[in-house]
């Protein structure tokens, strides 16, 4: 048997690609990459390892907006903290992400940004970082959920340039309010520097949004949640990312951010391209009930959702494999079309889908082995196998 035969894993199963589900199907992983997937060939199946998926063989998915899970939060700034939460979110099919900070100082978000950096290049046994996404400090107060209002302020145009130096241009997405002052001319900054600006934590009327997007605003941070809301008069934020090609909107499917009716809504209205699947999970996804924190404010996990002594939701307890089922069976849409939201959708804005994203021969071996059930079982990244299911 020849290195490279000994090298070869097959997976069999139902192959979920971005265009359909090849049902009786196989993908083999050679090194770090995909070398075939398709239909069963013997000249790939002889003398490999063989996988046989209970149920379907997903692409890896690509959460873009996440600030902890495991107990940690990307602004604990630590080491652990940051590895914490990349072994976490691969146990959910996870196999890359963007860490994504709260609002605070520059202080805290420098410290957040560099420690991001520095790990990064260290993750072997969880998922990618793939940039960071900055959430706040730039938004509304009237629309700050569970942003600590502290530290909110407006933007300059000279912070694009800060915040690309001090994530030593890592910076993937910047949610902004882009009514607020200023804040115009920091969009056209940051899209200049090839930053994705998303609109969010904001009262921004539908007009303001067209010029956000005249600006180089592109995407929408979690739909419905802290933004003005569709009027028939004045359609507002979510008028305009229903109805704006332009737009990518972030979904949390998780039933308590977003009514499932609304899922079908958003999913319908902006099909598999336009709608980006996310978690906005907190540090108490995979934890007990408790109490915990959120950038400095007090959170409460009952199981099922996180909130602040208040009554108001906090991030999220969703994973990104449960937001998947539950889309598929909130819109009605085929199963390959909402894994195409966790994965390829988030690829193309990342700027990342020639490698990962979606199961090609040729691009990254990021792989998920879900069940019938489509519990995760299985995870590659790269070819490595970064979590396997032991009950």
């Amino acid at each position: 048997m020849s290195n490279e035969q000994q090298e070869r894993t097959v997976l069999s199963g139902r192959v979920v690609f971005e265009d359909g589900i090849l049902e009786d199907g196989i993908v083999v992983i050679e090194g770090e990459r995909i070398a075939y997937a398709g239909s069963p060939l013997a000249e790939y199946v002889e003398g490999a390892k063989c996988v046989k998926a209970d149920g379907y063989i997903w692409p890896g998915l690509i959460d873009v907006h996440i600030h902890g899970a495991g107990g940690a939060d990307v602004m604990d700034a630590t080491p652990q903290a940051i590895h914490n939460i990349a072994e976490t979110v691969a146990q959910f099919g996870v196999t890359g992400f963007l860490p994504t900070t709260v609002t605070g100082d520059k202080p805290q978000l420098e410290k957040a940004m560099a420690n991001v950096v520095a790990e990064a290049p260290t993750i072997a046994d969880g998922a990618e970082i793939l940039g960071i996404h900055l959430e706040g400090p730039w938004i509304c107060p009237q629309r700050s959920g569970a942003q600590n209002p502290d530290h909110i302020v407006d933007p300059a145009p000279e912070d694009a340039a800060w915040a690309v130096e001090k994530s030593s241009h890592m910076l993937r997405i910047v949610t902004m309010a882009p009514e607020r002052p200023g804040a115009l001319a920091t969009i056209r900054e940051l899209a200049k520097r090839g930053v994705n600006v998303s609109i969010g934590h904001t009262d921004a009327t539908y007009d303001q949004v067209l010029e956000a997007i005249e600006a180089g605003a592109a995407h929408v941070t979690h739909c419905f949640n802290a933004m003005s809301a569709l009027h028939h008069r004045e359609p507002g934020v979510v008028g305009a990312a229903l109805t704006e090609d332009r737009l990518t909107v972030e979904l949390i499917a998780d039933g308590y951010h977003v009514h499932p009716a609304a899922v079908k809504l958003v999913t319908t209205a902006k099909g598999t391209d336009g709608t980006m699947l996310i978690t906005d999970g907190m540090r108490a996804v995979g934890m007990p009930e408790g109490e915990y924190d959120l950038g400095g404010l007090r959170v409460f996990s009952d199981g099922e959702t996180a909130r602040l002594e208040n009554g108001a939701l906090a991030g999220s307890l969703l994973t990104l494999d449960a937001a998947v089922r539950k889309t598929t069976a909130y819109s009605g849409m085929p199963l390959y079309k909402v894994v195409h939201m966790a994965s390829l959708t988030p690829a193309k804005r990342l700027g990342v889908a020639t490698e990962m994203g979606s199961i090609r021969a040729g691009k990254l071996a990021n792989l998920v082995v879900v069940d019938e059930a489509c519990r995760v079982e299985r995870v590659f990244r790269r070819g490595k196998v970064i979590h396997q299911r032991t009950q």
